[in-house]
């Protein structure tokens, strides 16, 4: 699985989500990641990501924790991805360190597979991110 990072997304999100997302950045500190996945299998699928799942900062020893995830389940619970569909989720992070410059994400199966992780992201001002994975 391969994943880019997009750095001017064209998204519609709900002006109401976004201006709620905007205070959790400013306010607390939290790292958004937005994905988008597309399925373009002729079956359906099933995705899911873990609790456990973290950023962690290439700068320092520092690991980001998940604290909220929209449009997504988390393990054990699988979502169901119609065959030739996309879907967007959301993962929310604590916040990173101020010195970070860039992060990895990844995605802590405890030793089941199926596991991903993106190298290298670099930071932004917004602590904002768009993210497909093909």
């Amino acid at each position: 699985m391969s994943s880019t990072i997009i750095t001017k997304p064209k998204v519609d999100i709900a002006p109401s989500i976004l201006k709620d997302l905007e205070t959790r950045t400013k306010e607390e500190g939290q790292v958004v990641l937005h994905f988008i996945l597309h399925n373009s299998y002729s079956e359906s699928s099933l995705i899911r990501i873990w609790p456990s799942s973290y950023l962690f900062d290439l700068d320092s020893s520092h690991s980001s924790d998940l604290v909220h995830v929209e449009n997504i389940t988390l393990f054990p619970t699988w979502k169901p991805v119609p065959a030739n569909t996309t879907v967007c989720f959301t993962l929310i992070f604590s916040g990173l360190p101020k010195s970070c410059t860039a992060f990895q994400f990844v995605e802590d199966c405890k030793g089941s597979s199926g596991a991903w992780s993106i190298d290298r992201i670099q930071r932004n001002e917004q602590d904002v991110y768009f993210l497909r994975i093909d």
